[in-house]
């Protein structure tokens, strides 16, 4: 018969040392406190949803197609032997005898500048800003998470951490920045716990680009 090995394959815990506390009463938490990574390399590759901008894209469509039809309706009045349109006579004199720096030419010139620039960005960028997408469980299926609910599922994992009295969080693409009061325990503490409670929240979201962690604890301010 063997003999039993258990001194051989206990392992030793790790022991963890705590810090030496500061002397003087703290009222908030380091304000230069790094943001805690939580990116890692298995990072998903997924794009960002692309918003249809329905309202837009109606809107254009609407008024290309009203201006369309009324030029085609004169053009066709004109070839009828019937007179122009007034807007279209006056438009045109007015364009021919306009100079160039004339102020009503340069605000027109303005105007469908920014106009045509808003629609390239659009055309350009996404937009749908406040869903954060997550990774694909599979091929055939894309998900996204609301801003609004990572936050609250956030919020409520940091209410469990011990000396916790109010969090605030606010979400965004790249970064969460958590602001939290605590009223008891030392707020470096309450600030280690919020940072690996948070850490493992933001892994459970489930999103293919994991935003980093800000964390900052302060005591409730005094009443009166």
């Amino acid at each position: 018969m063997s003999e039993p090995q258990g001194s051989e394959s206990t392992r030793q815990l790790p022991v963890v040392e705590k810090a030496a506390e500061s002397e003087l009463d703290q009222s908030a938490s380091a304000a230069d406190h790094t943001p805690l990574p939580t990116l890692d390399d298995a990072e998903d590759g997924n794009g960002r949803f692309w918003s249809a901008r329905r309202v837009p894209a109606g809107v254009l469509a609407l008024l290309v197609l009203a201006a369309a039809g009324l030029l085609l309706y004169d053009v066709v009045a004109v070839r009828a032997d019937r007179p122009a349109m007034h807007w279209r006579r006056s438009l045109a004199r007015e364009l021919a005898e306009r100079p160039l720096d004339d102020t009503w030419v340069l605000v027109g010139a303005g105007v469908a500048t920014a106009l045509g620039l808003w629609l390239l960005v659009l055309a350009a960028t996404p937009g749908l800003r406040d869903l954060l997408t997550m990774r694909r469980a599979h091929p055939d299926v894309r998900a996204a998470l609301h801003r609004d609910a990572a936050a609250t599922v956030l919020r409520d994992r940091a209410m469990e951490v011990s000396g916790v009295q109010s969090v605030r969080v606010r979400m965004r693409r790249r970064k969460a920045d958590v602001r939290a009061v605590s009223h008891f325990r030392e707020l470096d503490d309450v600030r280690a716990d919020l940072d690996a409670t948070l850490a493992d929240g933001v892994r459970g979201l489930g999103l293919a680009r994991r935003p980093a962690l800000s964390v900052h604890v302060a005591r409730p301010g005094r009443k009166g």
